[in-house]
């Protein structure tokens, strides 16, 4: 952790001690290199794990040193624990040649078959962890991107206007269901949230 962050804030290139500055510079950093892909990323473009290790390097190798490099420690949430550090570079390959491979290029479809395989990436993506942080806003970032190449608009998430944490709380419901390959709630979730974005144009 950064010295003098009270154990708040990962250590870091910048020196940020307290969480909003960190939170409000990893936020910025976002919407930079979103700007940026949205040139690089193509309705042809398959992606893969150097892609999705370069879009994370981009994104906060500015803040972190380990930005695009995959985790060495463990991670836990409450009782669940993610796949173990020293498999992570074998479900990442078993991942490139499987789901990215049969869902990239996301070919425009009905939504509810793109829905699906956003889902599908989302949900193994998130199990893998790959990363030591970052893997929420990553997997939704490369959701927005597999929207857009299957001719959809980026999904509307609307977790900041969700006060009582629902919406939220339904999504990690959804992305835990995942984890066992049970995925009809993430993918009414994503259906749902591209279906907001869509009611802005009519």
């Amino acid at each position: 952790m950064q010295p003098g962050s009270h154990g708040r804030v990962l250590r870091n290139l910048l020196g940020i001690t307290r969480k909003g500055d960190m939170d409000r510079a990893e936020y910025e950093a976002l919407l930079r290199v979103q700007k940026s892909f949205l040139q690089r990323i193509g309705p042809e473009t398959r992606f893969t794990v150097e892609l999705i290790r370069e879009m994370h390097r981009c994104w906060l190798g500015d803040i972190y040193s380990w930005a695009g490099s995959y985790r060495t420690v463990e991670l836990q949430k409450g009782a669940f624990r993610w796949p173990p550090a020293y498999l992570v570079e074998c479900n990442m390959q078993t991942f490139e040649s499987g789901l990215l491979r049969a869902h990239t290029p996301c070919p425009a479809e009905v939504l509810a078959q793109v829905a699906r395989r956003i889902a599908e990436v989302h949900g193994e993506l998130l199990l893998i962890h790959p990363f030591r942080d970052g893997n929420g806003r990553l997997a939704r970032w490369l959701a927005d991107l597999m929207a857009l190449q299957a001719g959809q608009p980026v999904p509307k998430y609307e977790f900041e206007k969700d006060p009582q944490g629902k919406r939220q709380s339904s999504y990690l419901t959804a992305v835990t269901r995942s984890y066992g390959q049970d995925y009809e709630a993430l993918t009414v979730f994503f259906t749902e949230a591209i279906e907001r974005r869509l009611a802005e144009g009519r």
